[in-house]
């Protein structure tokens, strides 16, 4: 089965990258928002970038394709290490699969608080919150990596494409 799922998935190569490169895009909205509103806000004492609440639902819902970019993502490495291991890949799934923790463990919800001083209890230290926003950070290598790679894959699509033209017109 799993033979016939990675055989589908070379074959499909270019949408695959194509989708998983735009779903790991839009996490780009996210680190905005995160920097200008949340770590300005810290570090400055005054947030760069304070959305509307209508914003603020679209941010929300950037958030929710973080999941389906993930596991997108990962295909994309877990591929290229099936075929041939090196460590630049094995790094980036690393650095992906580390938003897990960043999703399920500390939200962004409790960096803003604890940032902020907005409700709820003192749980964690302060170095947990900015640990949490370094691993947010960590999909920066990956999306240009990724979007990289598509760019790429694309080009060679073109070049195979016009190749297969001339051969037909032999």
């Amino acid at each position: 089965m799993l033979k016939k799922f990675w055989g589908w998935y070379d074959a499909h190569r270019r949408l695959n990258l194509a989708v998983a490169s735009a779903l790991f895009t839009l996490q780009l909205v996210h680190l905005y928002w995160l920097t200008t509103n949340v770590v300005f806000a810290k570090a400055f004492g005054r947030s760069f970038f304070n959305p509307t609440e209508f914003l603020e639902t679209l941010l929300l819902l950037v958030d929710y394709t973080e999941i389906p970019a993930l596991i997108s993502v990962s295909l994309v490495y877990i591929n290229k290490l099936r075929k041939t291991f090196d460590l630049k890949s094995m790094l980036y799934l690393i650095f992906l699969n580390s938003q897990w923790l960043h999703i399920f463990w500390i939200t962004d919800e409790f960096v803003v608080e604890h940032f902020t001083g907005h409700t709820g209890p003192d749980i964690f230290p302060l170095w947990i919150a900015w640990l949490a926003i370094m691993v947010d950070y960590l999909e920066l290598p990956v999306i240009y990596d990724t979007v990289k790679e598509l760019i790429k894959v694309l080009r060679q699509g073109n070049i195979e494409a016009a190749l297969e033209t001339l051969k037909d017109n032999d």
